[in-house]
C-alpha cells in the first residue's frame, strides 16, 4: 500500500556508527522502523528504506550536538531535518511510557512524538558560513583547553624545580625565564628541566595558533554583518559561540525567552507568601560562560557593567546576586544587539555598517529596570493543532 500521500514523521535517536528511526503518521500511528548503520551503505539503506513515504520529515535528536553528522548528511540531499532538543524527547519519553527506561526504540519513539506534536521546532539549514564558523570556534576551544593543560603541567613542573613555584598566571616568555635560571645537577631534575622547556616551546605553539585563530574568526564575524565584537566583554571567541549557537535569534520571542535559555534568567521559587527566586543551572551553558566572560572584563575598570554592579550591591545585594543581575542585563544587549544586527543585514546584506543608535552599554537601551530580576518566562499558549514543517 503506498504512503505517499500521507505526511510522516521520522524519528531518529542518533549514535556515531548507527541510527534507530521510527516512522509516525499525524495521528501517532507508529508504521514502521528500524536500525541503520551511519556508513554509506547503512545512510543509503535508510534512505531507500523511507523511500516510499514521499512526504516526509526528520525529527533528529541533538542536531547541535551527536545528531549534526546525520544531519547535515540528509540536508545536504535536500530532506526536511528539524532538531528535537533532548530534554523535550527525555519528557515524552516519561510520559509515553510511564518512566525513564531508555533503549534506542523508545528514544526514536519519543522522538517522533515530540516531532507530530510539537510546531515550531527549529529547522536544521544548510548554511555554509555558519558551519565554517563553527569549526573554527570549536578549534578555537579547543587550543584554549589544550593551553590549559599544559600550564598546569609546567606548573606541576617548576614546583619541583624552583622553591614556591611560579605565580599563577604564567606566561610561556616568563616560564623560560625562570627556566633559564634552573640549572639542576641530578638526572630527575634535569628530565624535568627538559620537559618544561617543550611544554614552553608547546605553549608558544599554542599562542601563535591562538592568535591566528582569532584573527580569522573576526574576520568572518565582520564579513557576516554582527556589531557583538564592538560590545565591551566581548571577543572573537565569544561573539562567534554567540553566533554558532544562536544561529536564528527571531526563534525566541522576547529577551526573556532567551535568557532562559541561556541560563540568565533565576528560577521562581516562591512559596506561599514567601517570594523568592534562585540560579537557573540550566540553559546553554557556553553561552552563559560568554556572558560571565563579559560581565568579568567589565568588571575589571570603569564601565557602564561596573556602574551598574555597584548599584545593585549599595541597594543591599551581595556580589554574587549583583553578578547574575548583571548577566541577565548583558543577555538582554546581546539579545538586542543580535535582533539589530539581523535588521541591518536584511536592508543592506551581510557586511552593513551601523548607524549611530545603537547602544553598546550595559543596559543597552532596553526601557524597562527590573529585567534583571525576572524570573523564567511562563509557559507558550498552547496551539489547537501542531503543524508539521512544510516538505520542500
Amino acid at each position: 500500500m503506498s504512503n505517499t500521500n500521507k505526511r510522516v514523521v521520522i524519528g531518529m535517536d542518533p549514535h556515531k556508527r548507527s541510527v534507530t528511526i521510527e516512522v509516525m503518521d499525524a495521528g501517532e500511528t507508529v508504521l514502521d522502523g528500524g536500525r541503520f548503520g551511519t556508513d554509506e551503505a547503512g545512510f543509503a539503506a535508510m534512505r531507500d528504506y523511507v523511500s516510499r513515504f514521499g512526504d516526509r520529515v526528520w525529527a533528529i535528536e541533538g542536531c547541535n550536538g551527536i545528531g549534526r553528522h546525520v544531519a547535515v548528511r540528509l540536508v545536504a540531499l535536500g530532506e526536511d531535518v528539524v532538531d528535537v532538543p533532548p530534554k523535550l524527547s527525555a519528557r515524552a519519553r516519561v510520559f509515553s511510557t510511564g518512566q525513564g527506561r531508555k533503549t534506542d526504540a523508545t528514544d526514536a519513539h519519543s522522538v517522533a512524538l515530540v516531532g507530530t506534536r510539537m510546531s515550531g521546532l527549529r529547522p536544521v539549514v544548510n548554511n555554509e558560513q555558519r558551519e565554517e564558523l563553527r569549526v573554527l570556534v570549536d578549534r578555537r576551544g579547543w587550543l584554549g583547553e589544550e593551553h590549559t593543560r599544559k600550564v598546569a603541567q609546567l606548573h606541576h613542573l617548576l614546583l619541583e624545580l624552583i622553591p614556591g613555584g611560579a605565580k599563577k598566571d604564567l606566561s610561556a616568555a616568563q616560564a623560560k625565564a625562570l627556566l633559564a635560571k634552573v640549572r639542576p645537577r641530578d638526572a630527575a631534575g634535569k628530565a624535568r628541566r627538559r620537559v618544561a622547556a617543550e611544554l614552553i616551546a608547546d605553549l608558544e605553539r599554542i599562542y601563535l595558533r591562538r592568535k591566528a585563530a582569532d584573527k580569522e574568526l573576526t574576520e568572518l564575524i565582520r564579513a557576516s554583518g554582527s556589531s557583538l565584537l564592538d560590545l565591551n566583554g566581548i571577543g572573537p571567541t565569544g561573539a562567534a559561540r554567540l553566533l554558532v549557537d544562536v544561529e536564528d535569534i527571531t526563534r525566541f520571542p522576547n529577551r526573556d525567552h532567551f535568557a532562559s535559555w541561556n541560563g540568565t534568567a533565576p528560577i521562581d521559587a516562591s512559596s506561599g507568601d514567601h517570594v523568592r527566586h534562585r540560579l537557573s543551572r540550566q540553559g546553554n551553558r557556553q553561552i552563559n560562560r560568554t556572558l560571565h566572560i563579559m560581565a568579568t572584563v567589565q568588571l575589571r575598570r570603569p564601565s557602564e557593567g561596573r556602574s551598574y554592579f555597584d548599584r545593585k550591591t549599595a541597594a543591599g545585594k551581595t556580589n554574587m546576586e549583583a553578578m547574575r543581575c548583571l548577566k541577565r542585563r548583558l543577555s538582554d544587549l546581546v539579545y538586542k544587539t543580535m535582533l539589530d544586527d539581523l535588521v541591518i543585514t536584511q536592508r543592506t546584506g551581510p557586511g552593513g555598517q551601523r548607524g549611530n543608535d545603537s547602544e553598546s552599554s550595559a543596559t543597552g537601551s532596553q526601557p524597562h529596570t527590573g529585567s534583571s530580576d525576572k524570573p523564567l518566562p511562563g509557559p507558550a499558549r498552547p496551539e489547537p493543532k501542531p503543524v508539521l514543517p512544510a516538505a520542500s
